[in-house]
């Protein structure tokens, strides 16, 4: 079979899925669903690479999920020991990095002033889109997984122990916190607030999805994504770790052990649902919805009626990142830092590519020009082109 490699990605690590995922309070007897093998398959297409970089030391061993912002024209990136880039999208040219004493844990985050980005002290650090000095900082009560988020006017972080909290994008100054709930146990990773000009969208570890105000932190409303069942703690997990998806005047949110639903974002009235579990945000392409199961599976879904239209099975328990919808494929990326290319019509396996032997942990991106933005565990970052092979 042939198998499209290129020349500066490496072979790849296998790892357990939950014992990536940072579970407290997890034995060591607990027993975890072992990785599918990587698929050998027939390619049809491959991955151009217009170009790449290294960013830091990436995320450096930790469990962290340090995901580009993309600006549009620019790209700006992180690592964990304290790299920041500004780099042209089209060309990967740098227009300035700046290296911080800080060792980073979130981001990054921004606005059209700043960018936001969370430490492993927990401070909350804003710097200068123009050049990346640092304008300010702001303590922060405990860790932050998720890139900060900003309308312009606020900036708001989410804790790990549930906490958000609102910040003034221009000072710094802490405008209001609202204490959330969370479980004994959760897994490492969070869902990025969304901060719109009147509302804010918190996911929360047990399960609920909460609008707060924008001015006050207040809570508007709150809907119920999972709800925890069983008798042991792993059974009753139903964090929501993918940010939602804002469909014009709803928001689509799944959760693990849950449900995938449709939310009027001004009353948190359910427009429908239908169960699922996931750890990362679906994906929408031309009226249908894309979701990488917790499992493993990636599932299409027709969204008039959210009829199963195919799975794709070959992935189990590979941890894959969120879809990318881009043209008439799907990208997704896993533990072992492949990227896999299926086709949207039925989820057939249409290219692999090898890209980064540390894991890939967040989703690719899809940029203006239909490239691709890539960020690998190791730092690695890339812009690819999808092509037929010839």
């Amino acid at each position: 079979m042939r198998r499209h490699r290129n020349r500066f990605v490496r072979a790849g690590l296998v790892s357990g899925l939950l014992a990536v995922m940072g579970l407290a309070g997890c034995s060591s007897t607990d027993t975890f669903e072992q990785p599918a093998p990587l698929p050998e398959i027939e390619s049809s297409v491959e991955f151009k690479q217009v170009w790449s970089m290294s960013v830091g030391d990436g995320h450096d061993e930790d469990f962290l999920y340090l995901a580009p912002l993309n600006a549009g024209d620019l790209l700006y990136a992180a690592s964990a020991d304290g790299e920041v880039y500004a780099v042209q999208s089209e060309n990967g040219k740098v227009i300035w990095q700046t290296e911080l004493s800080d060792r980073i844990f979130a981001g990054v985050g921004g606005d059209g002033q700043r960018l936001y980005l969370a430490t492993r002290e927990a401070d909350l650090l804003a710097l200068s889109r123009e050049d990346g000095t640092e304008l300010w900082r702001a303590a922060l009560p405990t860790e932050v997984l998720a890139a900060p988020q900003s309308n312009g006017q606020l900036v708001v972080a989410q804790t790990t122990d549930g906490r958000v909290l609102g910040f003034d994008a221009e000072s710094g100054e802490k405008l209001w916190q609202y204490d959330g709930v969370v479980p004994v146990l959760s897994i490492r990773a969070a869902a990025a607030p969304l901060v719109g000009g009147d509302v804010v969208l918190a996911s929360f570890a047990n399960g609920k999805l909460i609008a707060l105000s924008a001015e006050a932190g207040q809570p508007l409303w709150q809907y119920e994504v999972g709800q925890p069942q069983g008798r042991t703690e792993l059974e009753r997990l139903v964090d929501i770790t993918g940010q939602p998806l804002v469909l014009d005047s709803a928001v689509l949110v799944v959760g693990y052990q849950g449900k995938l639903a449709l939310v009027d974002i001004r009353t948190g009235q359910e427009i429908w649902s239908r169960k699922a579990s996931s750890l990362y945000s679906p994906m929408i392409g031309d009226g249908e919805i894309y979701l990488a199961s917790a499992n493993g599976d990636i599932v299409a879904l027709r969204g008039s009626d959210r009829r199963e239209l195919w799975v794709q099975d070959r992935l189990s328990w590979r941890q894959l990142t969120q879809p990318m919808v881009v043209e008439d494929y799907l990208v997704t990326a896993d533990f072992e830092g492949y990227l896999h290319i299926l086709s949207r019509e039925d989820g057939s396996f249409q290219g692999q590519f090898e890209f980064d032997d540390e894991g890939i942990r967040v989703p690719a991106q899809r940029l203006s020009n239909g490239n691709l933005l890539v960020f690998g565990n190791s730092g690695d970052m890339a812009v690819l082109r999808i092509r037929p092979i010839e």
